[in-house]
C-alpha cells in the first residue's frame, strides 16, 4: 500500500508538509517527500487528498474490554473487589475483543491500548497492550504483562470501607503495596537459596510469582494516583523498591511538575472530559499536559475507557490545546509519547521503517474536531 499527497507526520524528525507513506505487509517501508516518491508502484495507492497521514494513535491506560458495554455486573471484569492484592490477575483473561467499542477505537483512529484492572485494589493486576483489531485476544496482543497496576487513593478506600475491610486508609494502602512486595523479595531469595540446595522450594505461591518481576525490576509499575501526595507516596514506594514507575492520571501533577521532573517520572494524564466526581479531582485541569510537558515530563494523553470513551482520545487531545499544549506536542501525546511511557515505542507510535503499518489519513489536523478520519490500518490491514 503506498499512501500519498498528505502531511506526514512521522513523529520522528520534522513532518513532512506533502509526502507519502509505504507499506510492505505488516511494516512501515518508507516515508518522504512527494518528490522521492516510489515510481512506477505496482500496489494499491491511496490518494490522502492533501489530508493528513499519522500514526495510528496510542491509549496508555484505558480499561477497554474490561467492562462490557452497555452491560451490568455480567460485563463488569475490571474489579476482583475481593481482595487487595491481585497481582496474578492478568488482562488477557478478561478482555472481550467483541466488545464494540474495539471497533469505535478502530473507526477513531485508535489502534493500540493499554488496558487492564480497575483500581479497587492496591495492588490490581497485569496491564496488557493491545492492537484494536481482532477477534481473538491472543493475536492482538502486543506485550503481556506490559505492567503492574497499583493504586493509591480514594478508589482503594471507598472500596474497602464499603466492605468494612482493609484498607480505609492511606497507610494500609501502602502498607499492603510494601509488604506484598516484601514478601515477593524474599520469595525469590528462598527461590535463589533452594537453586543453590541450600534449603528446599518454597511453595509456589501465584501472587509473588507475579511480583517477582517487578521487585527484580524487570516489570514496571503503573501508579493510580490523582492527588499530589499519592504520587508522592507512589514515588516513595517505587524508590523503596527500585520498581521502574509511571504515574497514571497524575491529576495534580501541574502542582508538583518540577519536582516530577527532578524525579524523571513519565505521566499518563487524563481523563479531562467529565466532572469532578469526588474530592481527589478537585484540581483537575486541561492545562496540566502542557505544564508537564513545560517541565520535560513525558506526558501521554488516555482515555481511561470507559471513564471517557476511547473514540474520544483525539477530542482530549484537543482539549489539551486549548489548554496550552501546541498542536503536534498534543499529538505526540497520543501516538509516540504514549508508546514509548509503554515500552512499546519499537513497535508502535511513529512511521518510522520497521515500525508496525499502523496508520491513520484524515481529511484535516487529527487534533482538530472538524477533521474525519479517512481511513486506518493496523498492522497493513486498512480496518477502516
Amino acid at each position: 500500500m503506498l499512501i500519498v499527497n498528505g502531511t506526514v507526520h512521522t513523529m520522528e524528525g520534522l513532518t513532512i508538509p506533502r509526502g507519502y507513506v509505504a507499506l510492505s505487509g505488516d511494516k512501515i517501508a518508507g516515508t518522504g517527500p512527494m518528490e522521492a516518491c516510489p515510481q512506477n508502484w505496482e500496489g494499491e495507492m491511496l490518494d490522502a487528498g492533501g489530508g493528513h497521514i499519522l500514526p495510528g494513535f496510542v491509549d496508555a491506560h484505558c480499561h477497554l474490554g474490561m467492562f462490557g458495554d452497555a452491560l451490568g455486573f455480567e460485563g463488569d471484569d475490571g474489579n476482583e473487589s475481593t481482595d487487595p492484592c491481585t497481582p496474578h490477575l492478568r488482562a488477557i483473561d478478561a478482555v472481550n475483543p467483541l466488545d464494540r467499542c474495539f471497533e469505535e477505537a478502530r473507526e477513531a483512529g485508535v489502534t493500540t491500548v493499554v488496558t487492564g484492572p480497575g483500581s479497587a485494589n492496591p495492588i490490581s493486576g497485569q496491564l496488557a497492550a493491545l492492537k484494536t483489531d481482532g477477534r481473538w485476544v491472543d493475536a492482538m496482543v502486543v506485550k503481556a504483562p506490559l505492567a503492574m497496576k497499583l493504586a493509591l487513593g480514594e478508589n482503594p478506600k471507598t472500596v474497602y470501607n464499603e466492605r468494612h475491610e482493609t484498607p480505609v486508609t492511606r497507610m494500609a494502602t501502602a502498607a499492603i503495596i510494601r509488604e506484598n512486595l516484601s514478601k515477593a523479595l524474599e520469595y525469590g531469595r528462598k527461590l535463589e537459596r533452594a537453586a543453590a540446595g541450600e534449603e528446599d522450594r518454597p511453595d509456589y505461591d501465584a501472587k509473588l510469582e507475579a511480583l517477582l518481576p517487578v521487585v527484580r525490576g524487570e516489570l514496571p509499575v503503573h501508579i493510580h494516583a490523582h492527588r499530589a501526595d499519592d504520587i508522592a507516596t507512589g514515588l516513595r514506594i517505587a524508590r523503596e523498591f527500585s520498581l521502574q514507575c509511571v504515574i497514571v492520571h497524575g491529576t495534580e501533577g501541574h502542582r508538583i511538575a518540577d519536582l516530577l521532573e527532578a524525579e524523571g517520572v513519565s505521566v499518563i494524564t487524563g481523563p479531562c472530559l467529565g466532572d469532578r466526581s469526588k474530592p481527589e479531582l478537585a484540581g483537575l485541569t486541561i492545562e496540566s499536559p502542557n505544564v508537564l510537558t513545560l517541565h520535560g515530563v513525558r506526558t501521554a494523553i488516555c482515555t481511561d475507557h470507559p471513564e471517557v470513551p476511547i473514540q474520544y482520545l483525539p477530542l482530549c487531545a484537543a482539549m489539551a490545546v486549548k489548554g496550552g499544549l501546541t498542536p503536534e506536542a498534543a499529538l505526540a501525546a497520543i501516538t509516540i509519547n504514549p508508546a514509548q511511557i509503554a515500552g512499546i515505542g519499537g513497535r508502535v507510535g511513529s512511521l518510522a521503517p520497521g515500525k508496525d503499518a499502523d496508520v491513520v489519513v484524515t481529511t484535516g489536523h487529527p487534533i482538530n474536531l472538524l477533521s474525519r478520519v479517512r481511513a486506518v490500518f493496523i498492522s497493513g490491514r486498512r480496518v477502516k
